[in-house]
Order: structure tokens, then sequence, then C-alpha cells
């Protein structure tokens, strides 16, 4: 048998590296000087004694000598030696053998063990360290299985009666060889001599249990007997070797021939029980070895042959882990289904690492582990075991988080592993274990990672969370927090409390009279003070109130932590001293003997009903059983009050209204009032509703069979499905009928809730037909009827919308809806059918950025009314709202608008969520239907989105951002996926770059943010390492640029108000396709019908007036009743005036007519039908007018056969047309605009971090040759000289008058590229570079003398010639530039020919102001050519002239002549440099040299040369007019 802890390669020797070799058997040692008897040996043989030990009755104690003790027991000096021993190792492991094996003393604890066919833990007697030196010579029977994977069979045998363990295995037997440094066979070696192992080589991975050098020795010597024996078929050999004594004595080995080329180990012990305190081998210890058999047949790998593991000559069925760990989860406690608890294990069969197998199940409340490592039981666990279970319960937590993510509480993942149970095999490569032992490895993660490391598969994460684990660990923490709750309630009832705004009941909490008072729970403190009010009738003795703030929490979602933290649930259970988890028969356990809601009629109030009464059900819902106790106070929404009488009807719903007036109120008998909410009624109202308080008081009867389920499905939200199948019931007109005193909890949910729901729905939903949802509707309604009052503050047109569409809730909604309906940022809308005049938010917030309402205009844009056609107008149907005819049921648009905006919205039971899409594609299918051809599938689009939108498949498409990565080692991010706005990229930036206590998947060094209000441009700064993992995943996945759009949830309201789901673009614009082509043909019958009519009263006037001019017909001074017979007798027809009023009065508004009144349309007295006649005025019956008509009539024949002659199809074509070319518009101006927002460039000199390579590195040319030394690498002096000489060769290259090469360059503006500003940009992002410069700006010098030698012919004068030189001057101009032999002069040599002004230094707002255009400037001016330019030069101050003439200024290159940054001219005064030398001479008041007058423009000079700069922190404060126009 080989052993992987015992083949050592040395000899066995004390700890100490200074002491001997002791001989291979010990020998023993005389004790100096004893005088003390020893104690009685032991049987078996006392080693002691042999050895020369003398022994106390404490077994640990040193010892004895002559020197201890004395016969009475007083203490006597000891000598040095008897202080001071030294032990050999065999001595010390019997002296100290927990330092071994662990204790020797015998000791209850729970274990595992094998009893009635299953694994279970039970309190057993057992000693650990004969558990132990057993465990190791099991482990190196199943190391053998790692050396030899053809090994098939290990038997464990146990014989209580003769005290004999053996352990065996058919693997490769041990070498039978003489070692031969060691001079003995490598099996007594391994086994009989201390510290000798095959594991020593740290660098070499091994996957045994074994490691230094003890394992099977110390089996060896706390044995009486212990026998090797082995096969080794290589050398045809067999082994037999025994030991006896505690390894003091051994036998020479018994070798013989392998005849059958066998293969085995075996190892034969009796352990040495008195060294344990036992006399036998008790039965517990016996299932404990017996578990540990079962430890090997689950445990030891079985690739690429089975092992079978017998006990006791019994085959043990186990074969594999997963049946192993089976075993205990049968012995979980308590469990009714075995079965059921079987199921309940899961392993991880995807697992990469074949090292690992790991299961997984749930337990009792306290972390549980079975864990192997190299077949090692590490009962207490581990680093392998914290790795797994960390792991595991972070993938929890993160998916508990997200199931609680409304519960601020945290749980620790400690808490969630308390609900673990996990089953570890693993092999490790050298483990490492806090002690002998072995029971905890302590080996660290990132030593078994790299090779041996973990990962849960994606299958086995699937299997975990739908274990019910989280539920498990939510309800314990709910459980904890129930707790909390039930301290927190106190155990008494309080008569006097402290509640704020709580108006409390005289009685309240008095006892024997608090179960008479009555709780109102008002919506709001308005409705608080009508209760005050009406109080005044009932008194205050027996009614408190309380004002809730607005909705009340919905807990039967919430989390316990989301109800401790409300304040309004725990002012409530306190105010009517309700106890957290209490049963209640009867209310005389609280403050108030019944609970009464008055909330507002509509359908909000009815919301908060059914939350206060789902409150009741889910926390105390005993209450809901007695009667009287839950109460509700009606109150009308509508009072009828009849004209000229003092007669009201009251209306509690509004259907019940609608109903109602359909029958009783066609001839406006009775005007309506609205009432909003209880904030409406007066006190007079309040003290009429408690005088009549049995008529307004309604009681809820107790719940019957069902109806609280109805509570569960309206309130759960994991009822997703049932409230769709609730809400498919509703059917319109239904309401509640508050004229019986008891209400049924199953009516209240089907009948008033249904309507909130339904009312929360049609909010919240769009209509398929116009893509509105209620409040865009009544916006576009009331935007058209102010369209003649021009551009309105959003504040303004949102009173008027709300008093044009009798809106009903607060104008701040209206208000959000005008701004959402005009924003046109990248990601809102792609057509806004209202102008956003003013700040209306941005892509940077995604809109939170707009302005205030009254801050901001708006006006309806002009494709607005091409989409909503005003010929459509008259064919809609109108809503009525508090008897006025309000905004249309749906507009009917010439394109499905629910496609070209798209829309989002939750709300109950449904939801819906659909994207934009491009209108020409829209358009180009609607063209294909006409056609009777396929329309093709659409993509989502979003205007001035420049991303990329792809198909992904089953209803999803891809959208990414735009992202490079540049050659200069930086990525530039210049788009973002839709509806990621800026700043919140921009906040994901800067936790890449200061990460904290987050961990991004990639940092960075700082990026530059260069985004406008509609661009984005980010430039990140990355390290090698990020930047090699960009070019791994790609930008656009690394940094999160990607994401996605569903169509799977399009859900939108049918023309006939139905809820309905859509599988796609296209079938939404099918269905709009066939309603707008009905609509078409309506419109064409309502225009033939109008022109029909325009026509017959243009053909009865002209026949009216030709028979009065002809005097066929007299009306003057007649009776109109003979008149109208004429009229009959010359068959002239009766017209009336069209009735629906409504229509045409928005078809004339629309049309910026004046509105005509109603009366004036239909006259209160009757019609003859001739009034179109009668009303002519005497102009109407002359020659010219009789002439008109007769025009107009045959124009209006001409345009009904036109109208009859055009299709439907034709009509809808014209107006689709007619959008594009407006569309087209839009488009353009976009793109106009996009010109003047893009953001300005980015100077990317001006980088935070030194400069990288390019990442694509090209030969250079222009390198500067690097000198070696001797040995062959770059002198140091040389190098640096170089490297300066490179710095200076690239900054003389980024100016144009480089004039040579020295450290420091002079330079003036004939130097600039562009202009002056551009000049300091350039000067000051040197700094960056590693370049420094000394900038002067003094005064003006005086103006040179005609006695300056004249310049080349490539010299500049003014404005002009700076940008354009001359024809004469062109070859000149390309020539080379000369250089002087000899540079006396400290400034650069300004040309003679540069003329000057001599005026005044200005800022750059004069210069604009006061310089001419770039246009005007001119190739050639007279006034600077030839003998003008003599004629106009100032005199020059001879003591300002510098005595030695300088050397000519060199060319300008033609190449900059068309470069003109700046369209203004700078200043053409000199400005006299100043250097260091010259400051000093100034300032001692002498004369300073000045240069010679420069080119006219705002002369620049300064001084540039390579510096090393230690800090870019110092910031120039130097006037830079705009630094981000840097070139």
């Amino acid at each position: 048998m080989s052993d992987s802890e015992s083949d050592f390669e040395a000899s066995g020797s004390d700890f100490d590296d200074h002491v001997e070799q002791a001989p291979p058997t010990p020998k023993p040692k005389k004790a100096a000087g004893k005088k003390a008897a020893p104690k009685k040996a032991e049987k078996n043989g006392n080693v002691a004694a042999m050895l020369g030990i003398t022994t106390t009755n404490d077994e640990n104690s040193m010892p004895s000598s002559p020197a201890i003790s004395t016969g009475s027991g007083t203490p006597k000096s000891k000598t040095i030696e008897e202080i001071y021993q030294k032990k050999s190792q065999l001595e010390h492991i019997l002296l100290r053998p927990d330092t071994y094996i662990g204790s020797v003393e015998e000791q209850k604890q729970e274990m595992w063990i094998y009893e009635n066919e299953k694994i279970v833990k039970k309190e057993i007697s057992f000693v650990p360290g004969l558990y132990k030196i057993v465990d190791e010579i099991l482990v190196n029977a199943a190391d053998n299985k790692i050396r030899d994977p053809q090994m098939s069979e290990m038997r464990v045998e146990v014989d209580r009666a003769e005290n004999r363990i053996s352990v065996w295995n058919n693997g490769l037997g041990i070498p039978i060889e003489i070692h031969k440094e060691e001079k003995i066979y490598v099996p007594e070696m391994i086994f009989g001599h201390l510290l000798t192992s095959s594991n020593y080589d740290d660098n070499e991975e091994k996957l045994f249990g074994g490691r230094n050098g003890y394992g099977a020795k110390l089996c060896n010597i706390f044995s009486t007997e212990f026998i090797i024996r082995t096969a080794d078929k290589e050398r045809g050999l067999k082994y037999e070797q025994v030991f006896n004594d505690n390894m003091s004595k051994k036998k020479a080995p018994k070798i013989t021939k392998n005849s059958k080329g066998e293969e085995y180990t075996e190892i034969i012990f009796k352990p040495d029980l008195s060294k344990f305190g036992l006399t036998e081998l008790s039965e517990d210890f016996v299932k404990l070895l017996q578990k540990r058999a079962y430890d090997m047949a689950g445990c030891v790998k079985r690739e690429p042959k089975p092992i079978r593991v017998k006990f006791n000559k019994e085959k043990i069925a186990i074969n594999d882990f997963k049946k192993y760990a089976q075993l205990y989860t049968d012995s979980e406690e308590p469990t009714d289904n075995v079965e059921a608890q079987k199921k309940n294990i899961m392993f991880d069969d995807g697992a990469k690492n074949e090292r690992w197998q790991v299961g997984f199940s749930i337990s009792e409340g306290q972390f549980t582990q079975v864990s192997f490592v190299n077949s090692i039981c590490t009962s207490k666990g581990g680093t392998h075991v914290n790795d797994v279970a960390d792991k595991i319960a972070n993938i929890i937590k993160k998916k508990v988080d997200s199931m609680r993510k409304n519960d601020k509480s945290n749980i620790k993942t400690f808490q969630i592993k308390n609900h673990m149970c996990l089953f570890i095999n693993c092999l490790i490569p050298n483990p490492s274990f806090d002690n002998q032992t072995k029971d905890t490895m302590n080996l660290h993660r990132s030593k078994f990672i790299k090779t041996s490391e973990y990962t849960p598969s994606e299958g086995f994460i699937k299997k975990i969370l739908s274990s019910g684990i989280c539920d498990k660990v939510i309800k314990w923490a709910e459980f904890k927090q129930s707790q909390q709750m039930t301290k927190a309630d106190g155990t008494r009832i309080e008569r006097r409390i402290n509640v704020p705004k709580l108006d409390d009941a005289n009685l309240a909490g008095v006892k024997g009279q608090g179960k008479h008072c009555t709780l109102i729970l008002t919506e709001g403190d308005s409705a608080k003070a009508l209760v005050l009010g009406g109080l005044s009738v009932v008194g205050k003795d027996k009614f408190g109130v309380f004002p809730l703030r607005g909705k009340l929490l919905n807990v039967r979602d919430a989390s316990q932590s989301q109800i401790i933290g409300n304040a309004e649930i725990q002012h409530i259970k306190t105010i009517l001293g309700l106890k957290h988890g209490k049963h209640y028969t009867s209310v005389d356990e609280l403050r108030y003997g019944s609970l009464m809601i008055m909330t507002d009629q509509d359908h909000d109030g009815s919301h908060i009903k059914g939350l206060i009464i789902n409150f009741i059900d889910q926390m105390f819902p005993s209450l809901l059983d007695i009667p009287g106790f839950l109460l509700e106070f009606i109150t009308p929404i509508i009072k009828c009050k009849r004209k000229g009488k003092d007669e009201t009807i009251s209306f509690y719903t509004i259907p019940e209204y609608q109903t109602w007036a359909l029958t009783h109120n066609k001839n406006k008998e009775w005007v309506p009032k609205y009432f909003k909410g209880l904030g409406t009624s007066d006190r007079k109202d309040a003290r009429e509703y408690f005088k009549n308080l049995d008529l307004h008081k309604k009681t809820f009867s107790v719940p019957e069979a069902g109806e609280r389920e109805l509570i569960d499905m309206a309130f759960n939200k994991k009822k997703t499905a049932e409230r769709k199948e609730w809400l498919s019931q509703y059917e319109p007109g239904i309401f509640m009928d508050n004229s019986v005193k008891e209400i049924r909890l199953s009516n209240f949910i089907n009948q008033e809730l249904m309507l909130f729901s339904m009312a929360d729905n049609i909010r919240s939903i769009p209509s398929m037909v116009d893509g509105f949802k209620p409040g865009q509707r009544k916006v576009l309604f009331g935007t058209i009827k102010t369209r003649k009052r021009g551009e309105m503050k959003v504040a303004q047109l949102a009173s008027a919308v709300s008093e044009i569409t009798r809106y009903h809730h607060g104008e701040q909604s209206v208000q959000a809806t005008i701004v959402g309906m005009a924003q046109d940022f990248v990601g809102s809308n792609n057509i806004n059918l209202l102008v956003p005049s003013g700040q209306f938010g941005t892509r940077h917030q995604g809109g939170k950025d707009a302005a205030s309402a009254r801050y901001i205009n708006t006006k309806l844009s002009k494709i607005s009314r091409t989409l909503f056609h005003v010929d459509d107008d008259p064919l809609l149907q109108y809503e009525i709202e508090e008897s006025k005819s309000v905004e249309p049921k749906w507009y009917i648009p010439i394109l499905p608008m629910v496609l070209v905006n798209g829309a989002e919205g939750i709300g109950t039971g449904w939801s819906t969520s659909i994207p934009n899409y491009n209108p020409r594609d829209i358009v180009d299918n609607l063209f294909r239907m006409m056609k009777d051809e396929e329309v093709v599938p659409m993509m989502p689009w979003y205007r001035g989105f420049k991303g990329e939108i792809t198909n992904a498949g089953d209803q999803k498409f891809g959208v990414s951002g735009i992202a490079q990565v540049n050659d200069d080692a930086t990525v530039t991010i210049s788009e973002l996926p839709i509806r990621m706005w800026t700043r919140q990229f921009k906040e994901q930036l800067e936790v890449m770059r200061d990460p904290k206590d987050k961990k991004p998947d990639v940092t960075i060094q700082d990026f530059f943010d260069n985004c406008t209000d509609s661009f984005v441009e980010f430039t990140l700064y990355l390290s090698d390492d990020a930047l090699a993992k960009v070019d791994r995943q790609g930008p656009l996945a690394t940094f999160k640029l990607q994401n996605n759009i569903t169509t799977s949830n399009m859900v939108c309201f049918d023309s006939e108000g139905r809820l309905k789901r859509y599988d796609s673009a296209e079938s939404i614009l099918k269905e709009f396709y066939d309603l707008r082509l009905s609509y078409y043909q309506k419109r064409k019958a309502r225009l033939l019908e109008r022109l029909q009519d325009e026509y017959e009263r243009l053909d009865n006037k002209s026949k009216f007036i030709e028979l009065v001019i002809e005097k066929k017909l007299v009306y003057v001074n007649r009776n109109e009743q003979d008149v109208i017979k004429d009229f009959e007798k010359y068959d002239l027809k009766r017209i009336y005036p069209k009735k629906d009023v409504k229509h045409d009065i928005l078809a004339q508004e629309d049309d910026e007519r004046e509105e005509t009144p109603p009366e004036e349309q239909i006259p209160s007295t009757g019609d003859t039908g001739y009034d179109y006649l009668f009303e002519i005025n005497v102009r109407g019956f002359t020659r010219q007018k009789l002439e008109s008509l007769r025009k107009q009539r045959s124009k209006k024949m001409e345009e009904i056969q036109i109208c009859l002659d055009k299709s439907p199809k034709t009509f809808w074509k014209d107006d689709l047309t007619l959008f594009l070319k407006e569309w087209e518009d839009i488009l353009e101006e976009d793109a106009s605009l996009a010109e003047l927002g893009k953001p300005l460039k980015n100077n990317s000199k001006q980088k935070r971090y030194k400069p990288r390579a390019p990442r694509s590195k090209k030969k250079d040319d222009n390198a500067v040759k690097v000198e070696t030394s001797d040995a062959g690498t770059p002198d140091s002096t040389t190098k640096a000289k170089s490297t300066k000489k490179a710095k200076q060769s690239k900054l003389d290259g980024m100016f144009k008058n480089a004039a040579d090469s020295n450290a420091a360059s002079p330079m003036d503006d004939s130097a600039m590229i562009g202009g002056p500003d551009i000049f300091m940009d350039q000067l000051e992002s040197m700094q960056d570079m590693q370049f420094d410069y000394n900038f002067d700006d003094p005064e003006p010098s005086p103006p040179a003398d005609a006695s300056i030698p004249a310049s080349p012919a490539g010299a500049i004068t003014d404005n002009t010639a700076s940008e354009r030189p001359s024809d004469t001057d062109a070859s000149a101009a390309a020539s080379p530039n000369p250089v002087s032999p000899v540079n006396t002069a400290p400034d650069p040599v300004v040309p003679e020919a540069a003329v000057v002004k001599q005026t005044k230094k200005r800022s750059r707002a004069e210069a604009d102001t006061t310089t001419k255009s770039k246009k005007k400037r001119t190739d050639h001016d007279d006034d600077y050519s030839g003998d003008s330019q003599e004629k106009k030069k100032p005199a020059i101050d001879k003591a300002a002239t510098p005595e030695k003439e300088a050397p000519a200024a060199p060319a300008a290159s033609s190449q900059l002549d068309d470069l003109d940054p700046f369209a203004y001219p700078f200043d053409a005064t000199p400005i006299q440099s100043l250097t260091k030398g010259s400051k000093k001479t100034a300032a001692k008041g002498k004369p300073a040299p000045t240069s010679p007058p420069s080119k006219p423009s705002r002369a620049v000079k300064a001084k540039v040369k390579y510096v090393e700069i230690v800090s870019d922190d110092d910031d120039d404060d130097g006037d830079a007019y705009n630094d981000d126009n840097s070139d």
C-alpha cells in the first residue's frame, strides 16, 4: 500500500535541524540519578520504561528524576540536565500525542455515523486521536486511486473482538527495492521511519491527502502491532513486515515471489488502546469507521474505472457522490415526505471544472456542509467550503434583493448561508490544513483558484433559485421583522396617544366606551376639515378623525421593513390600538369600535378604500369578521339643480349620473355640478351630510366565501393573469348601487374597484387609433381650441386645457403632458406635436431638466394639423364632460402615431411598451398596402439616433451606441443606447474612474466630457490592462453600450375600447389601415355633402337673383308667406342649417375663422328653410354679383366632380405626400441644427496623462539617432541630449519659423498658424508635452522708420496680405527661408514692408465691433502697394530703433493662404518684446532694445523651449477667447 504522507526521502530525525540523525531503532536513554521508582508499567510493553522515561500519574508530565520530590512531597531543586531535556521524534509523539493526532481523551460529540442504512448526526463517545490514525490509513488507500486510476477495489475490516483493523486496496504496490541512500527497503522506510514522504516537492501539483510525512507512521506508533503487506507486480515480489510495541520493534521483512503478478497493499494494525484510555473499540466507533468507508465509496475518484468498497466483507451499494449525498438527505429533520425531500437535492452537472462535485439543498435554519478534500473529510469545512458557499449565497442574495427591492432592510450573506446545505467533493492541489487532524482546510483561496476554481454553472444556478430558498430566506426575514413589530406594539390600550393630525374622540380608549367610538379616515386635510364641520352636528365624543396622506401602502406585497417604516400604517395601528398578529373576536380590546372610510367619490377614492380593506384583510383579517367594524361614508360626486327651482338630486357615481341624464335631462332642465373631491363641499354641505348620517353611512358586510380571494386577486402583484381575466368581464355603464345599507365586498371589488382599474388602464395605455392617452388627447384638443392665441406659456396653456376639457386632476400633470408632447431630443418623440420654445429637457437627463412651466412657451406645430386633418374633425365622436362636449373619443390621424412616437405605461393587470418607428417606413408600407402588396417588417427608429438597431429575433431588437478605440490608446464614445441618458452614463464613468466600494468590470484613469445638450462625446483614458480588456470584449460590451428593445408587450385600446395585445408593429399598421381607409370614405361622403349643400345654395341664390332682376319674382313690400309660396312656385329649394353645431365650430376654428355662437347657427325660432335667401343684402342683386355667383356655382360643380372622381386612397395619398414634404423639412432643419450643436473639437494635446505612442507604430524618418557607449548601450548623457534634441525638433515642427535648433526658440505672431488664440492654445498644450514657454505682451513699441531694410517678397501687410500673398510675391513666398549668418537680434526681425498702424490695444469684443468683415477684404489693395506704402509710413522714434540691422524674416508658407480660423482682423499694433534682460534695463530707467515692427496683427511673442515639467496643475491666466476652438 502506498503512503502519500509517508514516502519520505530522509530517515527519521528530530525537528531540530542541528540534531544528529537517530538510529533506525530507537535506543533507550538512561535517566541520570534515578531516585524515585517509576510507576507500574502498562501491558503490551512499557515503551516509556524501555526508553528510560520515568512517568507519573500525569501522562503529560516531564520524566521524573531523583531531585523532583522527597518522601514528604517537598520539592527539591532540579539540575540543569533535569530541567532542559531533549527528546527524540518518537519520544515526543508519545509524550505529546495531541500535537499530532489530536486529543487522546474520550469525548462526546455530535458526529455523522452510519446507522440504519443512512447517515445520521448523533452524539457519540469516541477518541479523536484514535479516529485520526485509522483515517490516515484510509486516506492513503484513497490516494492510491489517484496514482493508479486502474485501482478498482478497497476493503475495510474492523474486528472488535480481536482489536484489529485492516485496509486493503488493489492499486499499484509499493516498490520492493532497497533505497540506495537509506539502505533499507522502501516499504519499511515509508511506514517505519518518521518524516519520510513523496510529497515534499511543493512545485509539483499533487492531489493527495498526505503532506507532512507523519500519516501512516502515527498509526504504527500508536499500535501494538502493525503489519505491512504489499505485492509489486513490476518486480515480481511480495513484501511483509511486522512492527510491534509502538514502532519500537520491527521484524525483518519477509520477501517472497509474486508468481501470480498480483498488485495490492494491505495494512493490518492493532491500536494501542491503553494510549487512548480504552479497553475495546466501541460500537459507535465502528459506525463512525463504517461511515468513513461509505465516504470512500462516494468520494474516491471513479474515472476511468469505478471502485468497489467493502466494509467487513459486505459490498457498499453506493457508487457515486450523488447517491452518497442522498444518505444525508434522508436524515434531515423534520420532514413529512422523504421522497419530496430527496428531490430537493440538486447537483451541478454542468460544472466546467471536473475536480469539483457540488450538491445543494435547503437546510433547517443552520448552515450544514459535508465536504471532502482529496478524500479527507473536512468536517469543519475550510476555505474550499467558504468559496463555494459565498458564491452561491451571493447569487441567492442578488435574487432576494431583486424580489425585495422595496425592502430597505439588508439581508446578509451569512443569514442566507443559514438556510443552505452543501455537499462538496473536490480535488485540491497541495492542500494545507490547520493541524494534523485535517478537519479544516486553510489553504488560501488564491492558491487553488488558478487550477481548481469552482464556478457554478447556469443550470445549477437556475435550480438553486427555483428551489424555494429565496422564499424561505424572505419568510425568515419577515418573521424576524414580525417579531420586531410585535415587540413595538406594546401590551396595553393607551388612553392618551400622541399622533400628529389626529383629532381623537373624547371617549376613545376609555374602558367600556371605546367600542362605541368611530374613527373616520379621510383623504387629505381638506376632507378632515369637512368632517370637523359635520361633527358640529353629532359631536366629538364618539367620533375621531385622522387624515391620510394620499394612497395607503399596499401591504400585501410590501416587506415587513416597509410596513414598519410606513408612518401612516403605524399611526392607524396606534389609534385603533391594534396588536400585530392578534386574533380579534370583538372590539372590546380596541380604542375604537369601528373604522369609517371617507374618501372622494372618484376612481382614486375607490382605490383608497380598496387599499384600506386590503390592509385589514392582510394584517388583521379577524376584524373583517366582526359585524359593523368597517364602514364607509359616501358623498355625492355630481349634484344636479333644477333651473329656477330649489330642487337638487345627488349622484354618487358618474355612470349613474350619465344613465339618468340620457333619460331625464334631454331638455337641459338640470344644471350639474361636479364635486371633484370632498374639498368641493362647503360647511353647509358637511352639516347636511351628518344630519342624514344614516343615508351617507354604509356598512361593509362580513366576508362571504370567495370574497377574500377577490381582495387578494385585486391587490396581489403575482395575480396579474387573474386580474386580466377579471377586467375582461368589464361592461361599460356598471356602477355601485349606493342605495343599499350594507355593501358586500364582492360588489365593491367587481363594480367600484373595477371602475378604478379600467380608468387606471385608460389613463396608462394609449389608443391604437391616435396613439394618445386621455391626457395627451385633451392637450391636443385644448391647443387646437386656443390656436388663434399663438404661442402661450405652458402654465397658461395647461390652465386653458383644464378649463376647455373639464380636466378633473391637477394642472401639474397637464403641464408635464404638454412638456412631454413638445420634447424632441433623442429618445423622446419622433414627431413633436407641440413646438418647444424654451428648455423642454434634453437627452442629458431624459427630459427631467426641463424648465418650469411658467418659463417656457409652446404652440401647435405646423405638422400637427397635417397629421390630424381638419376635415376629419366633424367625423369624430366627442366625449361629454359635465354636460359639455369636450375632446373626441379618439382622433384619426393619417399615420398610426402610436408607432411614430411609441408609448409606455403600466396600468392594472396590463402594461405596454411600444418603440418608435420611422414615419417614412410607415408611409412606405401604407403605400404598399394601397397597392395590395405585402408590408415590409419595420425596425424601431429614433429621430437623431446615430447608433445601430439590429434585429435580434424573438420580438427583440438590439440597440448599440458608438464607441471606438483610437490610435492614441484612448476610447471615444459618440453615441449612447436609446434612453441611456448622458448624465446616467457619466455617473457610470465616474464609478469606473473612482470605484471606491463598487467593483466595475473595467476601470479607467480619467475621461473628458465634451457632450452638449444634443450630442454625446466622451474621451476615455485607460491603462494598458484595461485597454487590452476593451480589445478582447469590444468597447460596446465593456462599457455596456448595448441594450434591447422588445416588442412582446405592445398593448393598446382598439377602436372599440377593448384592450388588445399586438404581435408586431405590422399588425397595428394593418388594423389601423382598415379603420383609416373607412374614415377616408366617410370624409369623402361628408365633403360631397358639404359641396352639394354649398352648390345648392349658390344655385338657388343665383336663380332667386335672376328672378328678382327679371322682375319675375317681387318680394319687396309683400307678406313673407306669399313670398315663400312664390319660392315654391319657382322650385327654389328649402335649405336648413346643419345641426351638428359642435363639428362645425371645430372645423371653422381649425380654418381660423371666427367662431359662430350656437344661437346664431340654430335660431331659437322656426326656420322656414329660405333664410339663406332672405338674408341676401341689396348688393347681392347687382349684375356683377349674379355673375360672381354663377362662376362660383360652376367652380363648385367642378369641385364636386373632382371629389366624385377621387377615391379614398387618393385622398390618403395626397395627405401622405404633403406630410412627407413637411417631414423632409423637419429632417433638414435637424441636420442644420446638428451642425451648430456639434461639440467643439477636443484639444487632444490637453491630456491629463502622458501621451502614449500610437498603437500602430510607424517608422519615423526624423528620429534622432541615439549614440551608444562602448558597451553597446545608450550613453546616459548622449541619450538625454538626443531626447532633448528630439523634443526641440518636434517643437520646431509645430511652428512656421523654426529658425534654428537651439533649446529656446523665440517666435512672434509670424509663426502662428491661424491666429493668436490658437497660438496661445498651442503654447499651453505644450506643457502636457513637457515643453514650457515664457510669454511677454508689453505695451506697443514706437513705429519703425524707413531705415529698416525691406523684407523679402513674402512679407505680409495687414490682414489681407496675411491671408493671401499677391501674385508678384508668390514666387518669393515659395522660395526657401533665408537664414541670417549671424543672429544678433533678440527677437525675429519684422520686414520693412509691413505697414503698421499706431492704434490702441483692443479687446476681442472691440475688435469684433470695429473691424471690417472678412468678406470685404481683397487680394490686392492699392493702399498697401508701391508708393502709397511709403506715403503712409509714420515717423519712427530713433531712440527705439535698434543699432544693428536684423536679419530678414522668413517668407510665409503658401500652405497658409487658405487658413483663416477667425472672421475678424487682429489689432495691427506691434508689441515690444521684453526679454528678462530688457525688463531689468527698463526697470533701471534705461531704454530697452526694441524689435522691428511686426506684421499687422495682435503680436504675440514667446520663448518656447523643452523643459522637464514636474506638475501640470498650474493654469495659464492669459486671455484666451475660445480655448475649445484650438486646432
